[in-house]
């Protein structure tokens, strides 16, 4: 879910002195701020659909309970080709866009952004507000640990990147299993391995990150399309280390 190899090259030994660069402050700094845009688009569509009942109607399945809560209660068919359209997105641009332009790059980074902001509505629809806002202050600050950790460290994280990347595909498949075991105990744990994992795959892609800008070598169009691979990367990251979270620590509507 989050090893995207294109527009990224394969990494290089960088010099001693690249923490200090300027030039590869500006291109992090480029990835950061779509991450952000593409963070506030996500929940400007998650609180359309959540909480606007024309919309929300139309891709979830609803009850008011007793209490006077409107809960979600499943996808419509609609709901759910929104909920599964971004994993069709990646997987076809990877078969289909070897060498992508910037300007198909940046669509594909848009698309699948507004794509997973529209299926969060269920976050708005499972979770409270007050919730919901710590969590992701809480994952905002974790995320932000780790990237700079990831930039600074000297450690070369190349090693365990397939070690995690594996680990996800095992996570979507654990996942996937539960849906028909409805396990509590099994979801608790999906849920803490979860953010182990994209916490991990924050601090590597950052550092892979650091490691293209250089290994790109100053190619201004090749670095564009670069920066919104990244950014997809860490939003992915960012992203489904809120949802884990929010699943562990989340307080229920």
């Amino acid at each position: 879910m989050s090893d995207f190899r294109n527009g990224f090259s394969t990494p290089v030994n960088a010099p001693a002195d690249m923490a200090v660069d300027t030039g590869l402050r500006s291109f992090m700094l480029g990835v950061y701020n779509k991450v952000a845009l593409g963070l506030l688009v996500s929940a400007a569509l998650a609180y359309v659909t959540g909480s606007f009942p024309p919309v929300r109607d139309l891709l979830y399945a609803t009850q008011l309970f007793p209490d006077g809560v409107t809960r979600v209660t499943g996808f419509t068919i609609l709901g759910m080709i929104v909920a599964f359209s971004p994993l069709a997105v990646l997987l076809v641009s990877g078969f289909v866009m070897r060498n992508p332009t910037s300007g198909a790059a940046s669509a594909i980074y848009w698309l699948v952004v507004a794509l997973i902001g529209a299926s969060m509505g269920s976050v708005v629809l499972l979770y409270t507000s007050t919730s919901i806002v710590s969590t992701f202050l809480v994952t905002a600050a974790a995320f932000g640990a780790l990237s700079l950790w990831g930039y600074t460290t000297k450690r070369d994280l190349s090693g365990i990147g397939s070690f995690l990347i594996i680990g996800v595909i095992g996570l979507i498949i654990a996942s996937v299993v539960n849906m028909f075991l409805n396990s509590g105990p099994m979801q608790m744990i999906i849920s803490a391995v979860g953010v182990l994992l994209f916490a991990g795959l924050t601090a590597y892609d950052t550092q892979r990150l650091k490691m293209t800008y250089y290994a790109l070598g100053g190619d201004r169009t090749r670095m564009s399309v670069a920066t919104s691979y990244g950014a997809l990367s860490l939003y992915l990251d960012f992203i489904n280390m809120f949802q884990f979270m929010l699943a562990l620590f989340g307080g229920r509507r």
